[in-house]
């Protein structure tokens, strides 16, 4: 059974249940800006891509000079609910145990680092993890940027890594850097796509995320 040093999470859809208020702040922001809605698959295949790139994809007829104003209003939308917005059934569980197993744990994600603070705050997670990385400080996904930042930053062996991701471009930014993926199939991407991009594994819940992990994190030294 191989084992795993660290765990790199992936933030909306993985751990936290908001990939309908990611979908609904961008169709709202599309209505905004009298731009074509897209529908749920449209919306929800960009989660996890920076927001910049996901709304080119959304709305490919904004011009550059509209951006800034679209970004405001998705934000606008997005943050009236992103503190109230659920972490999935057994997160808070999953990552004590790792962490009392003092495995190394990060965070890479398409939000950007405000946004990020703002729900490890609310969440009361910040705690959990060594080192986090968002799309505006690294490259966005699939680029393996924020997994070369984390790994660099911990010294960490692609071999002995593993991702956590619901989209394929988290699976697709692991393989760019060279480590192995778990696809979680309750988030953002539907089983087919996910199943596309070739994950190491491939789960249903938190629950057997959990069970797939036991035995195949390793404890790692700390300073702390």
């Amino acid at each position: 059974m191989k084992q795993y040093d660290a765990v790199i999470f992936d933030w909306d859809g993985t751990l936290m249940d908001s990939t309908h208020a990611i979908v609904s702040a961008i169709q709202l922001a599309c209505a905004d800006m009298q731009l074509p809605v897209p529908d749920r698959r449209q919306a929800s295949w960009v989660i996890g891509l920076s927001i910049e790139s996901a709304l080119y994809h959304v709305a490919p007829d904004l011009s550059s000079d509209d951006l800034p104003h679209f970004v405001e209003r998705y934000k606008h939308h997005f943050f009236q609910h992103d503190r109230e917005t659920p972490l999935f059934d057994g997160v808070p569980q999953l990552l004590n145990v790792l962490r009392e197993q003092r495995v190394k744990l990060a965070v890479a994600t398409g939000k950007g680092r405000m946004g990020l603070d703002r729900v490890l705050a609310a969440s009361r997670l910040g705690e959990y993890f060594d080192v986090t990385r968002c799309a505006d400080e690294s490259h966005g996904k699939p680029h393996p940027g924020m997994l070369h930042d984390i790994m660099g930053f911990l010294s960490l062996d692609p071999e002995r890594v593993l991702m956590v991701g619901d989209t394929t471009h988290d699976v697709q930014m692991a393989h760019n850097a060279g480590v192995d993926s778990i696809a979680v199939s309750y988030g953002a991407h539907d089983l087919p796509t996910l199943q596309s991009a070739n994950p190491t594994v491939l789960v249903h819940s938190v629950t057997e995320m959990h069970d797939w992990l036991s035995g195949r994190v390793v404890p790692a030294m700390r300073c702390d």
